[in-house]
Parts: structure tokens; C-alpha cells; sequence
């Protein structure tokens, strides 16, 4: 499982425990979110995150 970051503020996307307020359950792979998903924190489309490797 990997972490992906948005690049405008830093949230960040965990695999492992997904997004549930966003409707995207824990185990959830980056490449399996939905494209219309955004950041819950500045609204940012999906496009517009990097990946963090962590660990």
C-alpha cells in the first residue's frame, strides 16, 4: 500500500486506510479511487496528486 500526496496542500492519500467520509473504503488502491474524487481538504481533482512512498 502506498501514500500519495496533494501537491497544493499536502493531504494525504492512504491506501490502506482509504477515504470513507469520501465514499472510498480502506484497502482501496490510488488506481481504483473514482476520477471524480477530490481532495477533502482543498478540493483538488485526483490528477493533481504525487505520490509519497513511505517506509
Amino acid at each position: 500500500m502506498k501514500i500519495w500526496e496533494c501537491v497544493l496542500c499536502g493531504y494525504r492519500y492512504d491506501e490502506a486506510l482509504g477515504d470513507p467520509d469520501g465514499g472510498v473504503p480502506p484497502g482501496t488502491r490510488w488506481e481504483d479511487v473514482p476520477d471524480d474524487w477530490i481532495c477533502p481538504d482543498c478540493g483538488a481533482s485526483k490528477h493533481q496528486f504525487d505520490m509519497k512512498v513511505v517506509g
